[in-house]
């Protein structure tokens, strides 16, 4: 199973990039599989952005994984 959480892409430099998920998690990851540029969001998997994803999308997504986020956690 592959969970997709969208991450922000930070920085650009060829094919390589940083993106950052929710909550300051940077990572570094390959961007030769989708056309994109600071600023957008994408799927990461393997190191590699394998989606774009337009801003509302990743955006309703987001807040989905912090209702999980906050279930599991518990009060």
């Amino acid at each position: 199973m592959c969970l997709s959480i969208p991450a922000k892409i930070i920085e650009i430099d060829g094919n390589n990039g940083k993106v950052e998920f929710s909550g300051g998690i940077r990572r570094d990851v390959d961007l030769s599989l989708v056309h994109t540029k600071v600023g957008d969001y994408v799927i990461v998997h393997a190191g590699f952005a394998i989606e774009k994803l337009d801003e509302k999308s990743a955006r309703e997504s987001l807040e989905i994984w912090a209702e999980i986020e906050s279930y599991v956690s518990g009060p």
